[in-house]
């Protein structure tokens, strides 16, 4: 029997017994759930950088979407708020959309 010591959707559980299986689980307290989902981002995020398609990708998007919204809910921060702080940083820096990449500054 695999064994796999990581975060995994709320279903997840109910799928495999679903397909005859049996897995064991415990529930994290807030601190060990906030570290997983940090992991957890990092898995994700490098799935999506290794993406070989388009469909792959926003898969992978949507994952890191939704460990977005359980991590700001464990902060006890609305959408709306991280919304709100997204929209202030791109108006004081910009956003990511025109490709720019810095190479080097001068002193």
């Amino acid at each position: 029997m695999p064994v796999y010591n990581k975060l995994v959707r709320d279903l997840i559980p109910q799928v495999i017994e679903a397909e005859g299986k049996t897995c064991s689980i415990r529930v994290l307290d807030s601190s060990e759930h906030l570290k997983e989902i940090k992991e957890k981002m990092q898995e994700e995020a490098i799935e999506f950088k290794e993406s070989a398609s388009q469909k792959e990708a926003v898969e992978e998007l949507a994952d890191i979407l939704e460990l977005v919204h359980a991590a700001i809910h464990m902060y006890g921060v609305s959408y709306e708020q991280l919304e709100q702080i997204r929209t202030q940083k791109r108006r004081q820096r910009g956003g990511f959309s025109k490709g720019i990449y810095l190479v080097e500054v001068k002193e």
